[in-house]
């Protein structure tokens, strides 16, 4: 009877100690497995008033993320860090993407490996930040498939990764005015009368490179970009846009070529044309 109720004493005490170790929280940590990914979250130090950090995203052989817009399909990633301790605020940097394209139209997108540079902002100079992030991004071969990654990292002052992170800072476009005269520059934006409101853009790239240029509009405008012809022009197509819309409208041109990039604001009336 005693071997009895210790038996059973045994089995409660172990069923008990696994309903705990399962009720334990999973807390996040630097890294994620993913669909055909693995996403980490990496610290270059302090900048400034600041903090350096980077999203590093590393794809299985023969697949992709996408860039902030993704093309005629895919997935733009999206970052939720409500759960940070000490944070102000977040500045999400993005390298120049590729263009791919496929029988689903043309994508933008970054294959093998990405780092995202992020630019914190701490609520206190003086006290170390707490990173939580939850990603979510896409990753594509055949098709795509959303991906989710919960991470979690405290900033600190060695920043392990800071050269990865600069690395990427050299890829992010950088700001120029229209007609800049530079050896990569956007050199001018004419409207152009088709079915569709479309624009031609004219630009200049170091010889032998061959240019991508990728059009951004505002929430609900969308775009397509040829390829460039010999004079180094592309045709910009606005395929939808909202109704009764008046202007001015912001758009971003990123032109890409020869390993820099560059991105060039202009803006369009409500029928889309160029002002």
């Amino acid at each position: 009877m005693a071997f009895m109720f210790r038996a059973a004493s045994v089995a409660i005490f172990l069923i008990l100690s696994f309903v705990t170790v399962v009720a334990q929280p999973v807390k996040p940590s630097a890294s994620a497995q993913g669909f055909h990914s693995r996403a980490r979250l990496i610290s270059g130090g302090q900048q400034g008033n600041g903090w350096l950090a980077g999203i590093e995203i590393t794809l299985d052989q023969g697949f992709k993320t996408y860039w902030r817009n993704p093309g005629d399909s895919g997935l733009p990633p999206r970052f939720d860090w409500s759960g940070s301790e000490n944070l102000a605020g977040t500045e999400v940097r993005f390298p120049a993407p590729y263009r791919h394209e496929d029988a689903a139209g043309v994508a933008y997108v970054y294959g093998k490996k990405v780092v995202l540079p992020v630019l914190v902002k701490a609520k206190d100079k003086d006290k170390t930040v707490k990173l939580v992030l939850s990603a979510e991004y896409g990753v594509c071969k055949d098709i795509c498939i959303p991906a989710r990654a919960d991470m979690s990292l405290d900033l600190t002052a060695d920043g392990p990764d800071r050269s990865a992170i600069e690395a990427a800072l050299a890829k992010v476009p950088r700001p120029q005015a229209l007609g800049a005269q530079a050896d990569l520059s956007i050199l001018s934006v004419t409207s152009l009368v088709q079915d569709k409101p479309a624009f031609s853009v004219t630009v200049r790239a170091p010889e032998g490179a061959k240019p991508s240029l990728f059009a951004e509009g505002p929430e609900n405008w969308y775009l397509s970009t040829s390829l460039p012809d010999d004079a180094n022009r592309f045709t910009v197509i606005v395929e939808e846009k909202p109704k009764d819309v008046s202007g001015p409208v912001p758009l971003r041109l990123t032109l890409v070529a020869g390993g820099k990039s560059v991105e060039t604001e202009i803006s369009l009336d409500g029928n889309g044309q160029s002002r």
